[in-house]
């Protein structure tokens, strides 16, 4: 493996410092943030980052496995492997608690693909290999009990995080993304860019962590109300602040958090770290 380590070191440094910012940006609608837990009960802002800096190891390792190699089963097979070792680590680290597991799936497969091509693709082929990697089986990995998404997959027919990253990410090439630069061009804050680009996915993904929790009708609700904050010009505007607020009192009273939105909105953080500097 002929690779930098200064490369491989930074990559991951980053997958885990986008956790971070993902963790602390608010205000957030339901989620745990630097002001409260939101609809937490068993989450606060230093377990989350607890969590994020214990994933950072797994990530270097992806990292290091994936290195200048061919998006294969072979390499989907190694980490997933290590994708599942992270996994019992975060448990171990936060008491049981289910803090981001949907991100190691999705900033794992982006620190995977973007190791296989050295630090250096265009954003094509990235997501590209991203969907090619995703939708490879892993013959490896054993049969578990149904996770909560797939749960809601039988429940309402919805897709979830698997699917989402299947298809390479749509949400983040279409709404998220284009928001947080669209965002910045406007002149907004980068807090109030990432909130908006938040907001542009809990405006249109089937959220399965909502529909777990509130249903369907949640979840209809919570894009309903998403869509009218973009639409009131985001939180830089005194009617997107007010919905917003109206928005995490209604999350909270439903007891519902976007946790999907959240692992996308850092994953799309992580992504835009390197769209400026390697991903051509």
């Amino acid at each position: 493996m002929n690779s930098s380590f200064s490369d491989l070191h930074f990559l991951a440094a980053n997958a885990s410092l986008a956790l971070i910012e993902e963790a602390f940006l608010a205000p957030k609608p339901g989620l745990v943030d630097r002001r409260s837990s939101g609809s937490h009960s068993d989450m606060d802002l230093t377990l989350m980052e607890r969590s994020a800096q214990c994933l950072e190891p797994f990530f270097l390792e992806m990292a290091k496995v994936s290195w200048g190699r061919e998006v294969d089963a072979v390499l989907r097979e190694e980490i997933g492997l290590i994708g599942r070792e992270a996994e019992a680590q975060m448990l171990s680290v936060t008491g049981g608690v289910n803090t981001h597991k949907g991100a190691i799936w999705s900033l794992g497969l982006c620190s995977s693909v973007l190791a296989s091509h050295q630090m250096n693709t265009s954003k094509r082929r990235f997501f590209q290999d991203i969907a090619k990697l995703a939708s490879t089986e892993d013959r490896k990995a054993s049969s578990q009990k149904p996770t909560h998404g797939q749960t809601v997959k039988q429940l309402h027919g919805l897709t979830g995080a698997k699917e989402e990253a299947q298809g390479g990410f749509p949400h983040i090439v279409y709404a998220s993304l284009p928001m947080l630069h669209h965002s910045r061009k406007r002149g907004c804050s980068e807090e109030s860019a990432r909130i908006n680009s938040l907001l542009a996915l809990t405006a249109s993904l089937n959220d399965t962590c909502v529909a777990y929790r509130g249903g369907l009708e949640a979840l209809r609700g919570l894009q309903k109300k998403s869509r009218e904050f973009l639409q009131a010009g985001g939180l830089e505007s005194k009617d997107g602040e007010r919905i917003l607020e109206e928005l995490d009192t209604w999350s909270r009273a439903r007891r519902v958090s976007p946790g999907g939105a959240a692992d996308l909105l850092a994953t799309t953080l992580f992504i835009d770290k390197f769209s400026s500097i390697r991903i051509n």
